[in-house]
């Protein structure tokens, strides 16, 4: 049963990464497609985000009512299909973007919730770190999108055309898996809080700084790898595209390993890791010389960055085992927030200091996650703290994995 629930939970994760690489990297076309101006293009993007937020908050409400597999189970239907609007318009409808891209909103802050939610719950019935798999699954749907995007581009395929087929695939797949989701086991008695069940934000604060600076260094790479290692750092168009593939590429690489770290040492010290090496990635990337040297800088940022997601969704499960789909739902808010930040913060500093500088931001940033690292590993105390115990907890359930 866990095995099954473990597997259609990935195909979940999969398809997603694929469905939102599809939207983020064919921005231009969609922007072509409908003739919307560059002043309105913002405002378009800036309300997907807000209005997964939204998503986000009436998913904690929703699961108090309903398990979290059937918000995933109708919630990335809804996605997929938004995903399809979005390509279906033409020129001058830009109410039906507006509509498609409201929907696409809700419905992934809905979606993005409740699967971490399962994810966090699934790992509490291994008893043992997994949730670096499911997100190095969604990294995989990621590169596999923005390979298709690629070839919709280069072939001069229209959007419609180069949804269709991975929406009609992807839908009743995911409908057909979404029999297996397991909702999990409820946390143990012994690690119920006295505080029935409540989430105490000062404790959920931290994770939450965490998960908005991860997502500010992730939004710097993916809107200005480009744009720098061609700008800054004189490289060729063609190789401007690269640095965005080998961070995906390495983030899948760190993910698809992390949850062996996080087993041997520890999440708090897989965290610190992470943050480093992301660190040192922007240190490179902003000193470097040239293309190459930047590319090594990108490289080490996707090995680092890719571990902070996910450990802080588990951290926060562990955290308030008596209330983890609230504490998720409110955590996965941040996810938004940072990645409204991120763009705009490096823009204003690049025009108005310099890109390089503009780099160090994030960096700085990704350090201060150090100082929150202990909250990786809190002991359970009476608001419902818990902590994974490497080579103890990991140990159990172990003959249930893939």
């Amino acid at each position: 049963m866990l095995r099954r629930g473990r597997a259609s939970l990935a195909f979940g994760f999969f398809a997603q990464g694929v469905a939102f690489a599809l939207l983020v990297t064919r921005i231009p076309a969609v922007q072509d497609r409908y003739g919307v101006s560059d002043a309105l293009l913002p405002v378009f993007l800036a309300a997907v985000p807000v209005l997964a937020g939204a998503g986000s908050v009436t998913t904690e409400q929703l699961v108090k009512r309903v398990r979290p597999s059937r918000v995933l189970r109708w919630s990335q239907p809804v996605v997929l299909l938004a995903l399809l609007g979005v390509g279906a318009g033409g020129h001058g409808q830009v109410l039906g973007l507006a509509v498609a891209l409201g929907v696409f909103g809700l419905a992934v802050g809905a979606l993005d919730a409740s699967m971490n939610m399962l994810g966090v719950s699934l790992q509490r019935s291994y008893g043992r770190s997994i949730m670096l798999g499911f997100h190095a699954v969604y990294s995989l749907g990621g590169i596999i999108g923005a390979s298709l995007a690629w070839a919709g581009a280069h072939w001069h395929l229209a959007l419609w055309v180069s949804y269709l087929p991975v929406v009609a695939v992807l839908l009743p797949a995911a409908l057909a898996g979404s029999r297996w989701y397991v909702d999990g086991e409820p946390a143990p008695a012994g690690e119920r809080s006295g505080e029935g069940g409540t989430v105490v934000f000062a404790l959920l604060l931290p994770l939450c700084l965490v998960m908005t600076f991860a997502y500010i260094g992730d939004s710097t790479v993916s809107n200005w790898s480009a744009k720098y290692l061609k700008d800054v750092l004189g490289g060729s168009e063609q190789l401007a595209t690269v640095p965005y593939n080998v961070y995906m590429v390495t983030t899948l690489v760190g993910r698809s390993l992390g949850d062996l770290g996080v087993r041997r040492f520890g999440a708090a010290a897989v965290v610190r890791l992470g943050a480093l090496v992301a660190a040192g990635g922007f240190a490179v990337v902003a000193a470097a010389p040239g293309a190459w040297a930047g590319m090594l800088g990108f490289t080490l940022l996707g090995l680092g960055l890719c571990v902070l997601v996910p450990q802080t969704f588990a951290a926060a499960g562990r955290l308030f085992p008596h209330a983890s789909d609230a504490a998720i739902a409110r955590l996965n808010i941040f996810n938004y927030v940072g990645f409204l930040i991120g763009s705009p913060l490096v823009g204003a500093l690049g025009d108005a200091w310099s890109y390089r500088g503009a780099m160090l931001v994030p960096m700085v940033l990704v350090l201060v996650t150090l100082g929150y690292a202990r909250s990786f590993a809190a002991q359970p105390d009476r608001y419902g703290g818990g902590h994974e115990r490497p080579r103890t907890a990991d140990v159990g359930r172990g003959s249930n994995g893939l």
